[in-house]
Protein backbone atom coordinates (compact mmCIF):
# COMPACT_ATOMS: atom_id res chain seq x y z
CA UNK A 1 0.00 0.00 0.00
CA UNK A 2 1.11 3.59 -0.61
CA UNK A 3 2.14 5.35 2.35
CA UNK A 4 -0.16 7.87 4.70
CA UNK A 5 1.10 10.61 3.01
CA UNK A 6 0.65 9.69 -1.11
CA UNK A 7 -2.92 8.03 -0.23
CA UNK A 8 -4.17 11.53 0.91
CA UNK A 9 -2.47 13.55 -1.83
CA UNK A 10 -4.56 10.26 -4.20
CA UNK A 11 -7.31 10.84 -2.84
CA UNK A 12 -7.65 14.48 -2.93
CA UNK A 13 -6.16 14.49 -6.49
CA UNK A 14 -8.95 11.73 -7.64
CA UNK A 15 -11.97 13.64 -5.77
CA UNK A 16 -11.11 17.03 -7.57
CA UNK A 17 -11.18 14.84 -10.90
CA UNK A 18 -14.43 13.56 -9.52
CA UNK A 19 -16.28 16.31 -9.03
CA UNK A 20 -15.04 18.58 -12.52
CA UNK A 21 -17.28 18.03 -15.22
CA UNK A 22 -16.21 15.93 -17.73
CA UNK A 23 -18.04 13.11 -20.03
CA UNK A 24 -19.17 10.50 -16.96
CA UNK A 25 -21.33 13.42 -15.79
CA UNK A 26 -22.54 14.88 -18.51
CA UNK A 27 -23.67 11.72 -19.24
CA UNK A 28 -25.35 10.68 -16.07
CA UNK A 29 -27.23 14.70 -15.96
CA UNK A 30 -28.44 13.37 -19.66
CA UNK A 31 -29.83 10.15 -18.44
CA UNK A 32 -31.56 11.99 -15.47
CA UNK A 33 -32.80 14.87 -17.35
CA UNK A 34 -33.29 12.01 -19.92
CA UNK A 35 -35.55 9.21 -17.91
CA UNK A 36 -36.00 10.41 -14.11
CA UNK A 37 -33.87 10.16 -10.77
CA UNK A 38 -34.09 6.34 -10.91
CA UNK A 39 -32.21 6.18 -13.90
CA UNK A 40 -30.10 8.71 -13.28
CA UNK A 41 -28.74 7.02 -9.82
CA UNK A 42 -28.49 3.47 -12.05
CA UNK A 43 -26.30 4.58 -14.56
CA UNK A 44 -24.32 6.30 -12.07
CA UNK A 45 -23.67 2.80 -10.91
CA UNK A 46 -23.38 1.43 -14.28
CA UNK A 47 -20.47 3.61 -15.14
CA UNK A 48 -19.04 2.70 -11.89
CA UNK A 49 -19.08 -1.20 -13.04
CA UNK A 50 -17.79 -0.17 -16.29
CA UNK A 51 -14.75 2.35 -14.92
CA UNK A 52 -14.11 -1.04 -12.94
CA UNK A 53 -13.33 -2.99 -15.93
CA UNK A 54 -11.34 -0.63 -16.75
CA UNK A 55 -9.28 -0.84 -13.09
CA UNK A 56 -8.73 -4.82 -13.12
CA UNK A 57 -7.97 -4.83 -17.19
CA UNK A 58 -5.00 -2.30 -16.14
CA UNK A 59 -3.79 -4.03 -13.77
CA UNK A 60 -3.97 -7.10 -15.73
CA UNK A 61 -2.03 -5.15 -18.50
CA UNK A 62 -4.91 -5.60 -20.64
CA UNK A 63 -5.12 -1.85 -21.15
CA UNK A 64 -1.98 -1.23 -21.92
CA UNK A 65 -2.13 -3.83 -24.59
CA UNK A 66 -5.16 -1.79 -26.58
CA UNK A 67 -3.16 2.01 -26.03
CA UNK A 68 -0.58 0.24 -27.44
CA UNK A 69 -2.33 -0.90 -30.45
CA UNK A 70 -3.85 1.59 -32.68
CA UNK A 71 -6.33 -1.15 -34.01
CA UNK A 72 -7.78 -2.06 -30.82
CA UNK A 73 -7.73 1.14 -29.67
CA UNK A 74 -9.78 2.60 -32.53
CA UNK A 75 -12.12 -0.58 -32.53
CA UNK A 76 -13.06 0.09 -28.51
CA UNK A 77 -13.73 3.86 -29.42
CA UNK A 78 -15.84 3.47 -32.54
CA UNK A 79 -17.90 0.79 -30.86
CA UNK A 80 -18.02 3.53 -27.38
CA UNK A 81 -18.99 6.13 -29.65
CA UNK A 82 -21.22 4.44 -31.81
CA UNK A 83 -23.13 3.33 -28.79
CA UNK A 84 -23.45 6.64 -27.14
CA UNK A 85 -24.91 8.06 -30.67
CA UNK A 86 -27.46 5.61 -30.41
CA UNK A 87 -28.48 6.08 -26.99
CA UNK A 88 -28.84 10.25 -27.55
CA UNK A 89 -30.78 9.25 -30.87
CA UNK A 90 -32.74 7.08 -29.45
CA UNK A 91 -33.52 9.29 -26.63
CA UNK A 92 -34.62 11.95 -29.35
CA UNK A 93 -37.03 9.61 -31.07
CA UNK A 94 -38.28 8.57 -27.22
CA UNK A 95 -39.12 12.94 -26.25
CA UNK A 96 -40.71 13.48 -29.38
CA UNK A 97 -43.22 10.11 -29.40
CA UNK A 98 -43.66 10.85 -25.77
CA UNK A 99 -44.52 14.16 -26.34
CA UNK A 100 -47.69 12.97 -28.80
CA UNK A 101 -48.55 10.40 -26.65
CA UNK A 102 -48.77 13.39 -23.95
CA UNK A 103 -50.93 15.34 -26.45
CA UNK A 104 -53.30 12.32 -27.61
CA UNK A 105 -53.76 11.07 -23.90
CA UNK A 106 -51.64 8.31 -23.66
CA UNK A 107 -48.43 8.13 -21.30
CA UNK A 108 -45.27 6.01 -22.61
CA UNK A 109 -43.28 4.05 -20.14
CA UNK A 110 -39.63 5.38 -19.59
CA UNK A 111 -36.57 3.32 -20.42
CA UNK A 112 -36.44 2.10 -16.47
CA UNK A 113 -33.38 1.62 -14.87
CA UNK A 114 -32.33 -1.36 -15.56
CA UNK A 115 -31.34 -0.34 -18.73
CA UNK A 116 -30.28 2.93 -18.00
CA UNK A 117 -27.45 0.86 -15.80
CA UNK A 118 -26.58 -1.22 -18.72
CA UNK A 119 -25.92 1.90 -20.98
CA UNK A 120 -23.80 3.19 -18.21
CA UNK A 121 -21.85 0.16 -17.82
CA UNK A 122 -21.53 -0.55 -21.53
CA UNK A 123 -20.54 3.46 -22.27
CA UNK A 124 -18.07 3.44 -19.91
CA UNK A 125 -16.03 0.21 -20.13
CA UNK A 126 -16.20 1.06 -23.85
CA UNK A 127 -14.28 4.10 -23.53
CA UNK A 128 -10.45 3.58 -23.87
CA UNK A 129 -10.06 7.40 -22.80
CA UNK A 130 -10.90 6.24 -19.32
CA UNK A 131 -8.18 3.01 -19.69
CA UNK A 132 -5.99 5.52 -20.23
CA UNK A 133 -6.55 7.83 -17.62
CA UNK A 134 -5.96 4.94 -14.88
CA UNK A 135 -3.18 4.00 -16.64
CA UNK A 136 -1.29 7.84 -17.16
CA UNK A 137 -2.80 8.91 -13.35
CA UNK A 138 -2.45 5.88 -10.70
CA UNK A 139 0.85 4.87 -11.88
CA UNK A 140 2.33 7.68 -9.90
CA UNK A 141 0.90 6.67 -6.70
CA UNK A 142 1.43 3.40 -6.60
CA UNK A 143 4.66 2.05 -4.59
CA UNK A 144 6.83 -1.12 -6.41
CA UNK A 145 8.78 -1.05 -3.10
CA UNK A 146 6.02 -1.81 -1.40
CA UNK A 147 5.28 -4.64 -3.51
CA UNK A 148 1.57 -5.82 -4.62
CA UNK A 149 1.85 -3.67 -7.16
CA UNK A 150 -1.48 -4.64 -9.07
CA UNK A 151 -3.30 -4.84 -5.80
CA UNK A 152 -2.10 -1.30 -5.43
CA UNK A 153 -3.53 -0.46 -8.30
CA UNK A 154 -6.68 -2.23 -7.74
CA UNK A 155 -7.63 -0.46 -4.51
CA UNK A 156 -6.64 2.86 -5.57
CA UNK A 157 -8.80 2.54 -8.88
CA UNK A 158 -11.58 1.48 -6.93
CA UNK A 159 -11.09 4.19 -4.14
CA UNK A 160 -11.23 6.59 -7.65
CA UNK A 161 -14.55 4.80 -9.07
CA UNK A 162 -15.96 5.08 -5.78
CA UNK A 163 -15.26 9.27 -6.03
CA UNK A 164 -16.67 9.12 -9.08
CA UNK A 165 -19.66 7.51 -8.27
CA UNK A 166 -20.45 9.91 -5.31
CA UNK A 167 -20.15 12.66 -7.57
CA UNK A 168 -22.19 10.98 -10.57
CA UNK A 169 -25.12 10.61 -7.24
CA UNK A 170 -25.06 14.57 -6.84
CA UNK A 171 -25.33 15.46 -10.02
CA UNK A 172 -28.02 13.06 -10.76
CA UNK A 173 -30.19 13.85 -7.66
CA UNK A 174 -29.85 17.83 -9.02
CA UNK A 175 -30.33 16.65 -12.64
CA UNK A 176 -33.61 15.04 -11.07
CA UNK A 177 -35.16 17.63 -9.19
CA UNK A 178 -34.82 20.11 -12.51
CA UNK A 179 -36.44 17.60 -13.80
CA UNK A 180 -39.06 17.43 -11.46
CA UNK A 181 -39.54 20.86 -11.40
CA UNK A 182 -40.20 20.71 -15.17
CA UNK A 183 -42.47 17.73 -14.79
CA UNK A 184 -45.54 20.03 -14.97
CA UNK A 185 -44.72 21.24 -18.10
CA UNK A 186 -44.50 19.23 -21.35
CA UNK A 187 -42.93 21.30 -23.82
CA UNK A 188 -40.25 21.97 -21.64
CA UNK A 189 -39.85 18.52 -20.45
CA UNK A 190 -39.68 17.57 -24.26
CA UNK A 191 -36.94 19.86 -24.35
CA UNK A 192 -34.94 18.62 -21.73
CA UNK A 193 -35.24 15.71 -22.83
CA UNK A 194 -34.23 16.36 -26.70
CA UNK A 195 -30.91 18.44 -25.21
CA UNK A 196 -30.30 15.33 -23.32
CA UNK A 197 -30.12 13.36 -26.35
CA UNK A 198 -27.92 16.12 -28.21
CA UNK A 199 -25.87 15.95 -25.25
CA UNK A 200 -25.10 11.99 -25.63
CA UNK A 201 -24.94 12.29 -29.44
CA UNK A 202 -22.07 15.15 -28.88
CA UNK A 203 -20.29 12.57 -26.26
CA UNK A 204 -20.13 10.11 -28.52
CA UNK A 205 -18.74 12.37 -31.54
CA UNK A 206 -16.71 13.27 -29.11
CA UNK A 207 -15.10 10.11 -28.41
CA UNK A 208 -15.30 9.08 -31.75
CA UNK A 209 -12.31 12.03 -32.49
CA UNK A 210 -10.46 11.15 -29.41
CA UNK A 211 -6.47 10.34 -30.26
CA UNK A 212 -5.07 7.89 -29.05
CA UNK A 213 -2.39 8.32 -25.93
CA UNK A 214 1.12 9.12 -27.26
CA UNK A 215 3.10 5.76 -26.49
Amino acid sequence: MPDPTQLALFTAAALLLAVTPGPGLFFVAARTLAGGRAEGVASSFGTGLGGMAHVLAGSLGVSALVLASAELFTALKLAGAAYLVWIGCRTLRAARRDAAAVLGGAALPPAGPRRAFRDGVLVEALNPKTAAFFLAFLPQFVDPAAGGVALQFVLLGSLSIALNTLADLGVALAAGRIRDGAAAGPALMRRLREASGAAMIALGLGLALARRPAS
